[in-house]
């Protein structure tokens, strides 16, 4: 049974306090910062994506998993984006319970998503670098969709029981949420009387068979790769090798140390204070989107080229217009 407050149309409603403690002069900074954020993430992946499908060179194993990489990052942030500028911007502070944890299974399931993918991701650039010669015929195109098919099955499996555990719960008065979305250890801590131990543990055992079991995989993965760039023996040749993964990387250390800070302080930060639990959520779900496609443009050579040549068409393109314009006057 569910006992939350009602809004006017009537049904039951949460109250998402945003960023707690803020004056409404920060509060307007940091709407201002969101949407940067946002503009960024928006801008950043589709531009990704557009220069993939039409760039031939780079419609290879890699830049696939690039471009799964930033279509997840795009449903993240339309994920997110609709309450959070709803609160900094209009100030609509109150979500339906089911629309809650509809907005929460979609954002549980994208974050194991990018898991998988940056794991795809490490697996690709371990076979670049061991199995240079078989590389494109290990990471077919039927391989990497039926990867990516795979990753999706897994995160929504995974996550499905996670709204039918809640939906057991009885919810008193106190319906107020410490972000400006919906995550299940924030959701789950609102029901009044009931054992929530099933849902602590079975949250638990998702991110540890989900992000957990990738992030072991992908240290693991460079290790492989580090003892193969050892074994080269040139030191030119080993960091012109290295150099390939430094994007990758960077995202790994985006995606994953504000996810570990974030369970760590759901799980044992009893008496940290709820704006650090806040900002890191902010950093987890908001910062990666935005940085990912931002790294890969400037640390990926072939990405980076892309993006000039396209820079250099346009601006071709603009002054044989004019040109032509001058010449019919």
């Amino acid at each position: 049974m569910i006992t939350l407050s009602s809004s006017a149309l009537g049904g039951e409603v949460l109250l998402m306090i945003g960023i707690p403690g803020m004056s409404k002069i920060h509060h307007r900074l940091f709407s201002i910062l969101f949407c940067l954020f946002y503009l960024i993430a928006f801008s950043g992946n589709c531009t990704i994506l557009f220069i993939i499908k039409r760039t031939p060179s780079l419609h290879e194993p890699m830049h696939h998993f690039l471009s799964m990489l930033a279509v997840v990052d795009l449903v993240m942030t339309m994920c997110t984006l609709p309450t959070t500028l709803g609160i900094f911007w209009f100030d609509i502070r109150t979500i339906g319970f089911d629309a809650c944890l509809t907005q929460m299974y979609f954002i549980h399931i994208i974050s194991v998503l990018e898991s998988s993918v940056l794991l795809a991701m490490a697996f690709d650039r371990f076979v670049a670098i061991s199995r240079p010669l078989r590389y494109k015929a290990i990471l077919t195109k039927v391989t990497i969709i039926k990867m990516g098919l795979a990753m999706l099955v897994r995160a929504v499996v995974s996550l499905l029981p996670i709204p039918f555990l809640l939906k057991r719960l009885s919810y008193c008065a106190n319906n107020s949420l410490s972000h400006s979305f919906c995550v299940h250890p924030d959701v789950m801590k609102l029901a009044c009387e009931d054992d929530i131990t099933v849902n602590i543990l079975y949250g638990l055992v998702v991110i540890l068979s989900t992000a957990g079991i990738d992030f072991i995989f992908i240290v693991l993965s460079y290790v492989l790769i580090v003892r193969t760039v050892v074994n080269l023996g040139a030191k030119g040749k080993c960091w012109k090798t290295l150099n390939t993964c430094v994007s990758h990387i960077c995202a790994v250390f985006v995606f994953f140390i504000p996810m570990i800070g974030l369970s760590m302080i759901h799980r044992f930060g009893k008496d940290v204070p709820p704006i650090v639990s806040t900002v890191v959520a902010y950093i987890y779900l908001i910062v990666p989107p935005a940085l990912n496609p931002v790294i890969y443009s400037i640390k990926s050579k072939p990405i980076r080229k892309a993006i000039w040549r396209m820079l250099l068409w346009k601006r071709n393109t603009v002054r044989n217009r004019d040109t032509i314009s001058l010449q019919g006057v």
